[in-house]
């Protein structure tokens, strides 16, 4: 019996042992190792042995890329205006050894840190471009951790604001001023559209009345040229006639022809005077039809030389 308890009490210390001397660290994970009290080294992924109570592991790290929350804070803008405004911080270990020995708590550290960053750069613009001016404050607050990080063995990779939140009267009133914006630009866009229209309509009446001149400038033009061309073509024809019966005064019988002519046009046009006139001064040779006729041949003959 006694046997049995000594050998159960040696079991137990070499199981003791051998969870103290033997160790697995995950993949992404260090430890830090400490040999009576001071650094002895940092074990990364894999197996590896420890002296039994000499050797403690004191730290855990992860060498993921971590993401937490900046707690809001409360931060006065250069116009005197306060706003809550919360983040979230991206880093990751670099240095397990200087993250375990460098800063108490580099975590705390460097939320305080951020936090007083994120307050100065706040209060050094407006808050109307505090909304608009997210990526410089971002900016300006990794620049501020990576400085003062490096010596935790920590690397700050980026910096997001949340949320930016002013007050209740304060959003109010942006929000009035965001509705009369609205109605100042519907009301410009509606005067622009009017004033289009307006530009529009005169535009066309203008062109219309040059339309209409132009097509009444074509039709006097075109009536123009066409009384010219009518002139032209009875002048032609007029001419074309007199010089027919020209030519044929001149053939054989055409000189008495042109007698008989105008021996019928004296009577023809003598009997129209009689039929229209009841009272006619009459010549005194009205009878004498050849002296008659032989006056407008003398007329004739003068024309044709």
């Amino acid at each position: 019996m006694g046997n049995l308890i000594v050998f159960l009490i040696l079991a137990f210390v070499v199981v003791v042992v051998l969870l103290k001397t033997t160790i697995v660290v995950p993949q992404q994970s260090v430890f830090v190792v400490e040999r009576l009290g001071k650094f002895s080294q940092t074990l990364h992924a894999g197996f590896h042995i420890l002296l039994p109570f000499v050797d403690v592991i004191r730290y855990r790290h992860t060498l993921k890329e971590i993401a937490f929350d900046i707690p809001e804070q409360m931060c006065i803008t250069r116009d005197n205006v306060q706003v809550g405004v919360d983040g979230v911080l991206y880093y990751k270990i670099l240095d397990p050894e200087r993250a375990s020995y460098g800063v108490s708590n580099f975590e705390f550290a460097i939320t305080q840190l951020a936090q007083t960053t994120l307050r100065s750069e706040i209060g050094k613009i407006d808050l109307d471009r505090s909304f608009e001016e997210r990526t410089t404050i971002n900016g300006a607050v990794v620049s501020e951790l990576d400085k003062a990080t490096a010596a935790w063995g920590v690397k700050v990779f980026r910096y997001e604001i949340k949320n930016i939140t002013p007050p209740q009267d304060v959003l109010a009133a942006m929000e009035k001023q965001m509705r009369a914006e609205r109605e100042k630009r519907a009301l410009i866009l509606q005067s622009e559209g009017q004033r289009d229209a307006s530009i529009n309509n005169a535009e066309g009446e203008k062109q219309q009345v040059i339309k209409a001149s132009e097509a009444n400038k074509q039709q006097q033009i075109n009536q123009a040229e066409g009384q010219a061309h009518a002139i032209l073509t009875v002048a032609s024809a007029t001419a074309e006639g007199i010089r027919k019966v020209a030519d044929a005064i001149q053939t054989a019988g055409g000189y008495e022809a042109v007698q008989l002519k105008v021996a019928e046009q004296y009577v023809q046009q003598f009997g129209h005077l009689a039929k229209t006139n009841n009272t006619m001064i009459l010549p005194a040779n009205l009878t004498d039809i050849a002296a008659v006729v032989q006056t407008a041949m003398s007329a004739v003959r003068k024309q044709g030389a």
